[in-house]
């Protein structure tokens, strides 16, 4: 749960405001690394500095960052930052339009850079460019002009933004009901015996870490996500596949591959960043060790996106070409692979 509110002490402050419930099986554990596990880009020194201020409340009392949070603990912080919408300033940010009409602009976003401010990225996104580039912007319902979906920092691709009213309604409506067209490349840990399937799992905030997203043990917890996929090519170790959204969950591909045990390539919140196929010997640890330096980031790329034009009812098909970092990474496995 993230709010907005506003410092007494001062109007011109904002605060962006979390609020956690522990749950029934929490063990005790120190509020900061409580939280730490919970809050993206939340660094230890700025939770108890938090803390230090009496920002950090349990059970509406202020506590040290030292304490124990239990089962049942309702625990809330607040940061500082600038009102949302002083964020939305325009910065000479470059963009990579491949299409663009007097309705929409379909754009190509490099790994790195975060598609709209939020809390630890409050300048230098797509959004502040786009804001730069592109006046009077329709805002969604989130009151982010142009943007009708969002894809990860560290994933690269395709990007479809709003230029009218009508466009943000049609193109939000064909991403509700599923009609868009969005196409992945995936590079996965393992060799996927199967040539191509679908993921039918919900996906709901991880219990234990609030950063990531997992299957929940009912199926009555999480909302519906649905990825299918099929295998492109096979490298002995790893697998690049190609994904298809039929759902858009946040780190949906990023968390079924994970349930299904072939994490990412390089994905560090997901524990693809590790050597999890192969013998570790130094000749084959020293080789996965250089694609990670390589390609360091989750090995996932925005590859293709379909939908209906707003206006002309056109079919609107676009293809990128995966960048440099994920090509050179693809070539030094397709090499080692060649030479087994």
């Amino acid at each position: 749960m993230i709010e907005a509110e506003g410092n007494e002490d001062s109007s011109k402050d904002l605060f962006e405001h979390y609020q956690f419930l522990a749950d029934s099986g929490q063990e005790p554990l120190r509020v900061d690394k409580f939280l730490m596990n919970r809050i993206e880009n939340a660094t230890r020194n700025k939770i108890q500095n938090a803390a230090k201020s009496g920002f950090i409340l349990v059970n509406e009392n202020s506590v040290k960052s030292n304490y124990k949070v239990k089962p049942g603990d309702i625990t809330k912080v607040m940061f500082s930052h600038p009102p949302y919408e002083n964020l939305l300033v325009g910065e000479d940010i470059p963009i990579n339009v491949v299409y663009e009409d007097e309705c929409l602009l379909v754009v190509n976003k490099p790994q790195g850079i975060v598609v709209h401010p939020g809390h630890g990225n409050y300048s230098g996104t797509l959004l502040n460019g786009l804001i730069h580039h592109f006046k009077n912007l329709p805002s969604n319902k989130d009151g982010r002009p142009g943007l009708v979906h969002r894809i990860d920092k560290d994933t690269s691709g395709l990007l479809v933004v709003a230029k009218t009213e009508i466009s943000m309604t049609n193109l939000a409506k064909q991403f509700y009901l599923k009609s868009s067209k969005r196409k992945y490349n995936a590079l996965v840990w393992g060799i996927v015996e199967k040539e191509e399937g679908t993921i039918d799992e919900n996906l709901a905030r991880d219990p234990k870490n609030r950063l990531i997203m997992s299957v929940p043990e009912s199926k009555e917890h999480g909302k519906r996500a649905i990825t299918h996929y099929k295998v492109i090519e096979r490298f002995n170790y790893v697998t690049l596949l190609e994904c298809q959204l039929e759902t858009g969950r946040t780190h949906q591909i990023r968390a079924h591959m994970k349930f299904i045990g072939h994490p990412i390539f390089s994905d560090q919140r997901y524990g693809g960043d590790k050597i999890l196929k192969g013998t570790i010997f130094n000749k084959y640890k020293q080789f996965v060790q250089n694609c990670f330096k390589i390609l360091p980031r989750q090995a996932l790329h925005a590859k293709s996106l379909g939908f209906t034009h707003p206006t002309s009812n056109k079919e609107m098909n676009f293809e990128s070409n995966l960048p440099e970092d994920f090509v050179e990474c693809l070539n030094k496995w397709r090499n080692y692979s060649n030479n087994i």
